[in-house]
């Protein structure tokens, strides 16, 4: 099968090639890839940022059609369409993983990072952490749920804001646009979105943001939220891949705000202790989502609730693609389809 792999060197770029197919083994199920979506996250993992990984199969935004499945599978059945995950499988047996906190099991392994993932042709699931993609979910769209989805539909749950509350999202990119979606439709907030691209926030209007702020067009961050929002913000989703959002999170909340991170920059966050203590301030981190998590914002986007914006692109513009990326040039996610021809 082709496959996009991490090079020798590490990079950044990816190896297009063919490799074998293994055997199944007990609990797993083949899966023909449709759509791969591209994440930040395959940026760091082809680079070595998170370790060098030569030779790894990147993508953990897959959906594809099942076509194998092990003897003992009795999750999964052949022709159903499934996700492949960043969350490909866990113990099973640890106190995450019985508590509902799945994704934290220290054995845990990755999609597209530990083992093969989804940018391929075909890739192997563990088939009972491959959750169904639901009828009338366009298959493309899903991938965007199947990480940057759930990651800011878990990260708004972590955030716990009410309905009529101020949610602010910080950094709009393809998490963050799914998360002024998230917060306006689902959870019924009242949207911040905070963004250096006048393009983006301008998107973000048409999302429903009820406020955007430009960093660069005012004097402090902080501050104008406060001013707009009648003290600051319920709670703040940072997806910012820099430490500067997360430092304007921090001052943009109420007393007893919540300030969830779930962009991963390099960097230390400054974080006042005296303001933490007196303002009763909650900055938490949260990791993608659980298959329960994925499996009810699925159901949110067929239902037409959350609306992902993707550009589908040949397996061929894959490089192209990560440059793209970290061009900042894109707007919502860029997805593989494994069928489509690269114009000449």
């Amino acid at each position: 099968m082709r496959a996009a792999v991490i090079r020798q060197d590490c990079n950044g770029q990816v190896e297009l090639k063919d490799v074998p197919v293994r055997a199944l083994e007990s609990g797993e199920a083949l899966v023909e890839v449709e759509y791969c979506g591209l994440c930040h996250t395959d940026l760091h993992v082809a680079a070595g940022d998170f370790g060098k990984k030569p030779g790894r199969v990147i993508g953990h935004e897959g959906v594809g059609i099942v076509t194998k499945i092990a003897p003992d599978v009795k999750s999964l059945k052949i022709g159903d369409r499934v996700s492949i995950a960043w969350f490909h499988a866990g113990c099973g047996v640890c106190e995450f993983c019985i508590s509902g906190n799945e994704t934290f099991c220290r054995s845990a392994l990755n999609s597209g990072y530990s083992v093969d993932g989804g940018m391929a042709e075909q890739c192997i699931v563990k088939a009972d952490y491959a959750v169904k993609v639901p009828d009338g979910l366009d298959p493309a769209q899903a991938t965007s749920v199947t990480c940057a989805g759930v990651t800011t539909y878990k990260g708004i749950k972590v955030a716990d804001t009410k309905p009529g509350q101020w949610l602010a999202v910080f950094g709009i990119g393809g998490l963050g646009t799914l998360a002024v979606e998230y917060g306006k439709n689902v959870f019924n907030n009242k949207v911040v979105a905070i963004s250096n691209s006048d393009s983006q926030l301008e998107l973000c209007k048409k999302l429903g943001a009820d406020l955007v702020v430009n960093p660069k067009k005012v004097d402090d961050v902080g501050a104008y939220i406060k001013e707009h929002t009648g003290g600051g913000v319920h709670g703040a989703v940072v997806t910012s891949v820099t430490k500067t959002g997360f430092n304007q999170a921090i001052n943009s909340v109420r007393p007893l705000g919540r300030v969830v991170a779930l962009g991963l920059p390099s960097e230390t966050m400054d974080l006042s202790i005296p303001k933490t203590v007196l303002d009763g301030i909650q900055v938490l981190g949260s990791l993608v989502g659980t298959r329960e998590d994925l499996a009810e914002a699925f159901r949110f986007s067929a239902e037409g609730k959350v609306v992902p914006i993707v550009e589908k692109r040949p397996f061929d513009d894959i490089n192209e693609m990560i440059d793209e990326m970290r061009a900042g040039k894109i707007q919502g996610r860029m997805v593989v389809d494994m069928k489509m021809k690269k114009k000449n």
